[in-house]
Parts: C-alpha cells; sequence; structure tokens
C-alpha cells in the first residue's frame, strides 16, 4: 500500500476518533419527548381558532365566542390532564380586574391567566421552572374587539405548546415544581405576565426559570422567502436589567457581561434541547427581544428572575397583527393553514427535554468561590453541595472569555478542583449532577479575595 496512503488515512482514522461525540440522552426524557404530536397540536390550535377571537378585549360571557371560552377551554383540558397525574397536578384560573388605562385596555376587564402546577416529588425541593405562552390574538387595530382573530400562530402556537407539555408530563414524576401558564393580555401590554411576575416576587416564588414560549409555529418568512424548519431562536438579556446599580462594579471588573441569569438559561436550553431534538438548531440571539417588539418573559427579567423568549427564526409579517384579507393577490392573517405543525412539534420539544431535565436535577451548589488570592496559572474552585436532590458528582464548565458557550466539562464528585488553566483567560461554572445524569443551572463563581476570610 502507498506510504502516503496510509499516513493520510492514518490522519482521518485519527480525526474521526478524537471528533466523536457521545450523547447521553436520560431514557425517562427521551420517552416523554417522543410522546410530543404534531397532529395533537394542530387539534389543539384549530380549537382556539374556532373562538372567532381571544382578544383581551373580548366577550368573557360567550360559551363559543372570545377569550372567555377560550380560557375555559385550556381549564378544562388541564383538568383533564390533571385525572392522570395521581394528584400531583392542579389546574385553576388566577384572576384579577384592571381598570381602563387610557391606553389599550378602555374599560374595566376580568383577567385571568390559566395555570396547572405539577407539583414536585421532593417535599424539601421548592424549586419552579416555568412554562407559557400568550392565549390572547388581535388584528391590525389592537383595540378591535369584534372581528375574527385566529392568533393561529400569535400565539396560538405558544398557547398550544404549554397545552401539550402539561399532558404528555402529567404523568411524570420530578423531584422539583412545572408550572404550566397561559398569560392574558400580552397583546394589550404584557398584562397578565406583569400580574404574574409581581405575584411570584412578592410571594418569593424560587422560580428559577421561564421558557416563554411566543410565534413558534412558523417556517417561513416574508420579503427574505426563506423557508427553514430546522431553527429556533432563543432570545435572552446579557446585563442583567434588575438591580443593574448593584451588580456593575463586579461585572466590569469580573468581564461577566455576558453570563446574567437569562443569558445561562438560554445557553443550557441550547445545549440540552440539541441533545434530544433531532433535526434541530437552537440559535442564540443576544437581545432581551426583537426591534420594536415585547414578550411575557420581560417582566419577569425585570423582576430579576432567569427568563428567556423562543420564537420561530424566520417570522411573517403579513400572518401577523392583520386583519383577514386578500390585497393584490396577497393573502393576510394568522390562519392554521400558515403553520407548519412538525416544526411546532420540534419547537415544544426543546421546551420539554429542557424542563424535564431541569426539574430531574439537583437544585444548584452553594456558594461557589473562585480562588485569587494568590498569583498562578492555575484555577482553584471550591463550592458547597446543594441544598435538595441526591447527587452524583458536579460539572466544572469552562471556555474561554471570548467564545459563546461552554466548550469543557470536568466531572468531580468532590467539593473542589484544581484545573490546570488560568482563571485570568477562561470562564468557569459549576453544575450539580443526579444520578440519571440531570445538571442543574450553572453557578458562575464568586470571587474569594485576599484577606477575605475563605
Amino acid at each position: 500500500m502507498n506510504k502516503t496512503f496510509i499516513t493520510a488515512f492514518s490522519l482521518l482514522l485519527a480525526f474521526q476518533v478524537f471528533s466523536q461525540k457521545i450523547i447521553n440522552r436520560d431514557p425517562q426524557i427521551e420517552a416523554l419527548v417522543s410522546q410530543v404530536s404534531s397532529d395533537s397540536l394542530k387539534k389543539f390550535d384549530e380549537k382556539l381558532v374556532s373562538f372567532g377571537t381571544r382578544s383581551t378585549l373580548s366577550t368573557t360571557t360567550d360559551s363559543k365566542r372570545g377569550i372567555g371560552a377560550a380560557r375555559l377551554w385550556v381549564l378544562g383540558k388541564f383538568k383533564e390532564f390533571a385525572k392522570t397525574s395521581e394528584g400531583r397536578m392542579t389546574a385553576v384560573l388566577d384572576t384579577f380586574t384592571l381598570q381602563p388605562d387610557g391606553k389599550r385596555v378602555d374599560k374595566a376587564i376580568l383577567m385571568a391567566n390559566v395555570m396547572a402546577t405539577l407539583k414536585g416529588t421532593d417535599p424539601n425541593d421548592n424549586r419552579i421552572f416555568m412554562v407559557s405562552g400568550h392565549i390572547d390574538s388581535r388584528v391590525t387595530d389592537v383595540m378591535n374587539r369584534e372581528s375574527d382573530a385566529p392568533g393561529a400562530n400569535d400565539d396560538g402556537s405558544g398557547t398550544v405548546a404549554v397545552v401539550e407539555l402539561a399532558r404528555v408530563m402529567a404523568k411524570s414524576k420530578f423531584p422539583a415544581t412545572i408550572v404550566f401558564v397561559v398569560v392574558s393580555g400580552e397583546e394589550q401590554g404584557l398584562l397578565g405576565a406583569n400580574y404574574l411576575a409581581e405575584k411570584a416576587l412578592k410571594e418569593n416564588w424560587n422560580l428559577e426559570a421561564l421558557l416563554n414560549n411566543d410565534i413558534m409555529g412558523s417556517n417561513n418568512s416574508n420579503e427574505t422567502n426563506i423557508i427553514d424548519n430546522t431553527r429556533l431562536r432563543i432570545f435572552s438579556e446579557g446585563l442583567p436589567a434588575f438591580e443593574m446599580d448593584k451588580k456593575v462594579g463586579a461585572i466590569r471588573q469580573y468581564g461577566v457581561e455576558n453570563d446574567g441569569k437569562s443569558r445561562q438559561l438560554a445557553r443550557y436550553v441550547k445545549e440540552t434541547a440539541e441533545r434530544y431534538v433531532d433535526n434541530l438548531e437552537v440559535v442564540m440571539i443576544y437581545r432581551n427581544d426583537r426591534f420594536l417588539r415585547g414578550g411575557d418573559h420581560t417582566p419577569f427579567v425585570n423582576r430579576g428572575f432567569a427568563a428567556v423568549r423562543m420564537s420561530e427564526m424566520n417570522e411573517n409579517f403579513l400572518h401577523q397583527h392583520q386583519d383577514l384579507k386578500i390585497e393584490n393577490g396577497i393573502e393576510y392573517g394568522d390562519l392554521p393553514k400558515f403553520m407548519d405543525f412538525e416544526y411546532l412539534r420540534k419547537n415544544t420539544c426543546v421546551n420539554l427535554a429542557s424542563l424535564a431535565n431541569l426539574a430531574k436535577s439537583p437544585s444548584m451548589p452553594q456558594d461557589v468561590i473562585l480562588d485569587v488570592r494568590g498569583l498562578g496559572n492555575s484555577t482553584n474552585l471550591k463550592w458547597k453541595a446543594p441544598i435538595s436532590g441526591k447527587v452524583k458528582g458536579y460539572y466544572i464548565l469552562m471556555r474561554e472569555t471570548a467564545m459563546p458557550y461552554w466548550q469543557k466539562k470536568f466531572f468531580t464528585t468532590d467539593l473542589k478542583m484544581n484545573l490546570p488553566y488560568s482563571k485570568d483567560n477562561y470562564f468557569f461554572a459549576v453544575q450539580s449532577v443526579s444520578e440519571d445524569g440531570n445538571e442543574s443551572l450553572p453557578v458562575l463563581p464568586r470571587v474569594g479575595l485576599r484577606n477575605a476570610g475563605e
């Protein structure tokens, strides 16, 4: 055999060996992901559209039309799924009244968020993980409460994703609690989300993550005519808006302007989702939201919670906030026929994999410290065990300061680790890992300064 060929073949074989990556999937999560159905999502979406309009200002007394009927239908589905949960799932309408604001609320209206709570099985674990979509829809005039506003994608897609997640996950047991919520009033100014975020803050919920889904079921864009159902955007805040004045000094000193809680959550979703959902890339967008738009994750971000928004990669604005009409041969309106339910299935699975992995994980490690009391080209980390959950060990995550994603993982069963990598050149974080391999959210270390008594 030709010597040159042997050498080339050997190099190719070596490259293949070293480039292999083993994907370890939790069998329980994999089985749940396989149960998400595009047919189920389509059926739910068509039912939502059948209520005519779901404008926040529309009727709440008609049994067949308007947002009131739509909310009761979602509540009924949640209660139906709760029957399979052995008492762990409960469902409620969380109601409140809004007075006219001179803007997008012209008279007193009864608001309601529809919530299903799947209680965690560990009495020592008070963590909450939440997934949301908004049930209300609109046409061109946001004050138009009468015209048909099908809202199949905005945000029927997010709403039915939440309903489907509740259907699939109700029968399963998780140590931590998962809340499935369909909020009202998004189009009138994030009203339901603001109410819920303020409630979570006042009642001191241990809400570790919110996954908000809004406009995630169409695969094509107008103007650019891009068709692609293999990519999903996740929007996340970088610098924390909450109490920024108290944090800016440390952020500048240690260079962690790309490591806020929401950005860490987005990284987590990307890694976890791509582990379980085939033929889908989660694309991180380094913005809290799109230009000139808003989403229901923002009220939570503004109150210090980790929250992200997931949206389709290429929006079609002919089918958002539009009256139903045909002009110059172009059909306008947010109708089910413009949806891609297989794409919506994959995007729903992104939520499921992330929620399940979070809810099965131990809580985050405590008091993570990066020791900087001496000069050197190694890195010393130490931490304390998490408050709840059975721990197999810990991952130390590492990436170069200019890299968007974690590049390396080091596993240990100890509560400390010394790494032969300079703390000046890398970022580090620590995750708790369950016996099944489910990772907690990562914790960036605080700095242990000289003479700090560490």
